[in-house]
């Protein structure tokens, strides 16, 4: 189990900028503490042989950190938007450094976009869909570097009851693709038996 061992005050952060906004509303002139992050993809991703989701299991120190838990999280495969390429592109390479399948990226298709932390940062995240099956795997995932991920799966016939059972501990990103899924899946069920 993870502990944390020190907290100290970020003076040369690598990812994130903490900042001090100023403003006006209504005539009112006011501050707000917040963080420039960036922004990131998420893909919820289909084993269609398995009939699964598959999503990913790490460590959040920050969960750990304020909420006295274990501090792992179920979580979509996803990563920051940091680098010269597009976000669909991205999003085919976090499936493979995360969950090891080689996708196509004509099989990843965009769902929407929304911001995540709006009372923090206000990054933007783009969200995916993305089939895939026994084939596409190329590795077991888990992540590069040092990055410790474990791939998960979670049958269709359990994923309502996992959305909310609150032991496992989740992102409301994953429970809004997931009923995303719900809702198109029950369309194309519906639209091919008629």
């Amino acid at each position: 189990m993870a502990k944390i061992d020190l907290v100290t005050k970020l003076t040369q952060p690598n990812y994130i900028k903490p900042i001090k906004i100023h403003y006006t509303q209504k005539e009112v002139q006011k501050t707000w503490e917040a963080v420039i992050s960036h922004d990131s993809v998420a893909i919820l991703l289909w084993h269609s042989e398995k009939e699964a989701f598959i999503a990913v299991k790490q460590l959040r120190v920050t969960v750990l950190n304020t909420h006295k838990i274990d501090g792992y999280t179920y979580e979509l495969c996803a990563g920051i938007v940091d680098k010269e390429a597009s976000k669909i592109q991205i999003a085919q390479e976090e499936i493979l450094e995360e969950c090891g399948y080689d996708v196509p990226l004509e099989s990843i298709s965009k769902i929407t976009s929304f911001y995540t932390s709006v009372g923090i940062s206000g990054a933007k995240q783009t969200l995916y869909f993305a089939k895939c099956d026994s084939s596409m795997q190329v590795n077991q995932g888990g992540g590069i570097h040092d990055e410790d991920i474990e791939v998960v799966y979670i049958p269709l016939d359990e994923a309502k009851t996992f959305m909310f059972d609150e032991s496992y501990h989740k992102t409301p990103g994953m429970m809004m693709a997931f009923y995303w899924f719900f809702d198109n899946h029950k369309r194309d069920s519906e639209s091919s038996s008629e």
